[in-house]
Formats: C-alpha cells, structure tokens, sequence
C-alpha cells in the first residue's frame, strides 16, 4: 500500500483513488486510534467544504464512524480552522474536515484533528495507516458494537455562528465601520463565514465568488488565482481585499492598489505590530523554508529572530509547540496566531491584519512597505505520485542544481522538493535577476520531468 497521508491528510482524486471504500476505512480506523483512550461512546466532529464529493465521503466516513461506536456531530460546509475550534468548544474527541483546500474542484482529501484541535503527528497518522493496511491484508478485526452501541448521527446547528463568535472574539473591540472590505471565497468553505464576520465588527462588505454550487470551488479565483479580485479592488475603491483558499485555512491580501500581501509580508507586518505590544513570544517568528530572504533582512533590522521549518503548517507549529513560540507562517498564506488558534486560519489571519491597520491607522500599502522581498519563481514539474521523491537521489537532477547554483555565485537559492498534496515536484529559485532565475527554473522543470516521468 503506498503512504496515504501526505503534508496536510490524505488528498487525491475522489472516486478514483479517494474512493468511498477507502472513506470508510478511515472512518474506522481513525475513530479507533483516536478514541481507544476514551470513556464512553467517542464523539467526533465531521465538516466538509463545498465541493460535490463532499458528501459522498462524508457518508461514507460517516458509516466508518457509527460501526466503530462514535458518535457523530455533522457540521455542514465551514472552514478547517473551525473544526480544529469546534472540536475544543464542545469537547469531542477528534474532528474531521473533508478538503482539498486549493486543489481543484475534483479532487478531495480527508484530515483529522485531536480533541485539542490540533493535526495528527507523523506517528498517530502511521498507525492509521498500518491498520488499514491490516485490514487489506489480514482483515478488519476493528471493533464492531451492536446495538446500542452504534453510532449516529447529531446534527450541529450553530457551528457556523459559534466559530463567528470566537472569531470576533479575537480581536475584541474591533470596529470597522468606514472601511470597506472585499473578499474573494474561493466559492468554497468561507462563502457564508468571511462576510458575516466582516459585516458583524461594522464593515462595508463586498463579495466575489462567494455562490458554491459544488463545482466552481477555486476556479480561476481565491487566493491561488488572485487576478480578479485584484481587479475587483480597483474598481470598487476598496481599502483591502482578501482572497480565502477553498477550505479557509489560508489568505493572501490585496493592498488598495491591487499589490500583493503574501504569507511572508503578512508575517513581517503582523510580526512586528505583536513585537512592538509586547506580545511576539521571544521575539521570534517561524517560517519556512520557501519564505523570502527579504523576511531575513527585515527580521535582523527589528531585532527579530526567525526560524524556518519544513513546508507545512504542521511542521510550523512542530516548531511553536516545542519552543514555546505564539507566531508563525508560510509564504502561502497559512498564518498561525497561536494565542487564538491551533492550526493555520484565513479568516483570523485576515481579521488580524486589519485589526493592525485599524491601531496604525496606516493603508496596507504603507505597512506593506517594511519588507523588501527578492525575486521569486516557483514552477511545478508534473511527476507521478509514486516517482516525485526520486528527485532527491537523480543524479541528472543533483548535477543540474549543482551547475545553476554554482552560476548564481552566491546570490541567489535553489529550493526542489515534492509536493505532500499533488503530483507535482515543487522549484522555487530566488536572486536578484528575475529573468535569470526564471531561465534556470524552467531548465530544472524540463530535466526533473525528463528524468522522473
């Protein structure tokens, strides 16, 4: 059996290699690993976003549940941060969220969460694992209750108004009245959440891609293809755009001229207004490896230490967790205010972001200004799933790096790594000469695909 989680849960085709059969499988074996510890009937939260494959695997993972004796709380259509939330307000064992976050609309993925809300480790996600490849090879010696002792179905009501109030929670006193908002919902997850919120502190609210039907999830918009909310910025005057990925767990900003406020610059600017309060934990953010050499600039000028992590918003809050760290993010836009949230959260990165033009009184142009960034591609190389990693031993590819890299003289980085989430191998280059670096980015592509495929 090949690995089935990748960097944010299981994600692939539904129906085709995300099938039904395999929903239930997890369901089981999940409700197991995660609820063999607990007294009682276990209660687990399930969500989805809005994609039409949505509910097949809810059903399925649903049915995998209740024969393990869970009892399940269903959700509807809310964001992933919010079930990482949910799950803590009303005590349950674990959560489930259904997404592909940013993929399109065909795929679709399954993660799960703790009772503290938090991602499974790299070792509960092995066990889930191995039992389901027990259960292909030897069979399903899983629990079966009968009975009164399966499982059903709660319907949860007020999960969306809940996770408005905790969200408005977090930046109390807020008022936004006089600005005017745009967002961009990726017609997925946030559609009904993002507006409601933004209206409730007092803002003037205005929407694109905010009507789901189950196909349009990030079709050419959210915050993977920002060109038209850019335009929509400029033509309605607004102050500030946001645009949400397809499950919600991340934002990219959009200044009043339509430039853009990546994961990097939200950390610097988001960082620095924490540091001057007082309240940037050891004065130090966590990034990762993809940030932008300008984060280091700007980090060493404030007196701000920064350490850089794996790709993952996972493995950034590895780091918070063990080093006791409150903030921290990726250039993609999942930023983790740890203080309010055990995950990577939108909707509360944006309100935060706000919240600091708000105190400053500054447009996000200004305050976009602290970080000078350095030219960056990022290209992918379509490779087959189980041939991305070879990469890392290719003596073509390790030969081609070392030759571009040794061109660069020093200014300038190469990052290749495969992605956990789509067929793809990731290149990022960064120097000072853009047409450079995009020369030498295509020329990695073109070997890693010649070699690998």
């Amino acid at each position: 059996m090949g690995k089935l989680f990748g960097t944010d849960g299981v994600r692939d085709v539904a129906n085709t290699k995300l099938t039904p059969e395999l929903a239930f499988q997890l369901g089981r074996a999940g409700a197991y690993v995660l609820t063999k510890k607990t007294a009682g009937a276990p209660r687990v939260l399930l969500a989805k976003d809005s994609r039409r494959s949505g509910d097949m695997l809810e059903a399925a993972l649903t049915a995998g549940l209740c024969s393990i004796g869970a009892q399940v709380f269903h959700a509807g259509v809310i964001p992933t941060p919010a079930v990482a939330y949910l799950v803590r307000r009303y005590n349950l064992c674990a959560g489930v969220m259904i997404s592909a976050s940013h993929n399109k609309m065909a795929d679709n993925g399954i993660k799960f969460f703790n009772s503290e809300g938090f991602k499974l480790s790299d070792a509960l996600e092995e066990e889930i694992e191995s039992l389901i490849e027990e259960i292909n090879t030897t069979g399903d010696n899983l629990p079966r209750p009968v009975g009164e002792g399966v499982g059903m179905i709660n319907q949860v009501k007020e999960a969306a108004k809940d996770y408005v109030s905790y969200l408005a929670s977090t930046v109390f006193g807020l008022n936004l009245d006089g600005y005017k908002i745009a967002l961009d919902c990726a017609n997925g997850a946030t559609s009904e959440v993002a507006p409601w919120i933004f209206k409730k502190l007092g803002a003037q609210v205005l929407t694109i891609h905010n009507t789901p039907d189950g196909s349009n999830i990030n079709d050419k918009c959210g915050s993977t293809h920002i060109e038209s909310l850019q335009a929509f910025v400029q033509a309605e005057g607004a102050d500030i755009g946001i645009a949400f990925d397809g499950d919600g767990d991340r934002m990219f900003a959009l200044c009043e001229n339509g430039g853009v406020v990546d994961g990097d610059v939200t950390l610097a600017i988001c960082g620095l207004d924490l540091k001057e309060r007082s309240q940037l934990a050891q004065n130090t953010i966590v990034a990762t490896v993809m940030s932008n050499q300008g984060l280091e600039i700007f980090c060493r000028a404030n007196e701000i230490n920064l350490y850089r992590a794996d790709v993952g918003d996972r493995y950034v809050l590895e780091k918070m967790l063990s080093d006791n760290l409150q903030f921290g993010g990726e250039q993609s836009g999942h930023l983790i205010f740890r203080r309010h949230s055990t995950t990577g959260d939108g909707i509360l990165a944006a309100l935060q972001l706000v919240a600091v033009m708000s105190r400053k009184k500054m447009q996000l142009s200004e305050l976009a200004s602290v970080l000078e960034t350095f030219p960056q591609v990022l290209l992918n190389a379509a490779v087959p799933n189980n041939r991305k990693h070879e990469l890392l031993t290719n003596p073509q590819i390790q030969k081609a790096q070392s030759e571009i890299e040794s061109a660069m003289k020093g200014e300038g980085r190469i990052l290749i790594r495969p992605s956990g989430t789509e067929p793809v191998v990731r290149v990022m280059l960064e120097g000072r000469d853009k047409s450079k670096i995009e020369n030498y980015a295509k020329t990695l592509v073109d070997i890693i695909q010649k070699n690998l495929t």
